[in-house]
């Protein structure tokens, strides 16, 4: 099932894959100065195929992280954005990955992913290879995200077989967490749980590879962000009211470590902000 966005098309994945994919979209973006998209965190591990060039990435957008060339590149959870270098055009297809997917699609948990940009390869040998020859070789979305399906579904086939199962109490926490955009206290998640804060940010982090706490503040961002990248946006006040930050200050401490700017700054330097 497709809807088409400002930036391209997104789709459903097949229904069988649901647990472990989000979403697919696939972005076919032209015309804009060249520069540096920030790619923020969030609550999805982020995997990229390009459909043109190699994608030029660097794991924060400080300057100091190296920028790495991929045809295809897995990411995890994130706790500071993602630099996307590029030429004023973009071209690829774009999967949003939930913890459990890491384990069902790449064989590991998503901890081992955590703050990494990992070749897509790397993690899936020929696949990765099989995946972005038949991306680029099909000529309609709807094709691509068939053989996205059909690909993703044969490597769950196998990846599931070689990690052992999460923790059903951690997917719950990461559950009530999603659920609450963040704005839930873990204390009170983990004694609903029977299990205390200490041991539900051990094991959480073990999976996941962010504590429940940092994931919150990740959740919160997210949300905020998506009120701050709207066409018609709020004002700064109301964007952290909004997605649950005590005050406004708070909100921009966040947006500074997760993005190494003011959220004023972000704006007006976000190259890919308002593209469609």
């Amino acid at each position: 099932m497709e809807d088409h966005t400002a930036s391209g098309v997104a789709a459903h994945p097949a229904p069988a894959l649901r647990r472990y994919v989000g979403s697919y979209v696939g972005f076919d973006l032209r015309g804009l100065p060249a520069g540096v998209h920030c790619g923020p965190p969030s609550r999805a591990l982020t995997a990229v195929i390009s459909l043109s060039v190699p994608l030029e990435l660097s794991a924060g957008v400080d300057g100091g992280a190296p920028v790495t060339r991929f045809s295809g590149v897995a990411g995890g959870l994130m706790s500071r954005s993602v630099a996307i270098h590029h030429d004023g055009r973009q071209q690829g297809v774009q999967l949003s990955l939930t913890p459990l997917g890491a384990r069902a699609i790449y064989g590991m948990p998503a901890a081992e992913l955590a703050q990494r940009l990992v070749p897509l390869d790397e993690l899936l040998g020929a696949l990765a290879v099989e995946l972005v020859d038949r991306l680029r070789a099909a000529t309609t979305w709807t094709a691509r995200f068939t053989a996205l399906d059909e690909l993703l579904l044969r490597a769950v086939g196998h990846g599931g077989d070689r990690a052992p199962r999460e923790r059903p109490e951690v997917a719950e926490a990461w559950r009530r967490l999603v659920a609450a955009r963040g704005c839930v206290q873990v204390g009170a998640i983990a004694a609903e749980l029977g299990w205390s804060r200490r041991y539900l940010t051990e094991r959480f982090r073990g999976e996941v590879g962010l504590s429940p706490k940092t994931f919150a503040r990740v959740l919160r961002f997210e949300h905020a962000h998506e009120l701050a990248a709207a066409q018609d946006p709020l004002p700064w006040a109301d964007v952290a009211t909004v997605s649950g930050y005590a005050d406004q200050a708070h909100l921009v401490r966040d947006w500074r470590e997760f993005t190494n700017r003011t959220p004023t700054a972000w704006r007006r330097g976000e190259v890919l902000l308002g593209a469609g």
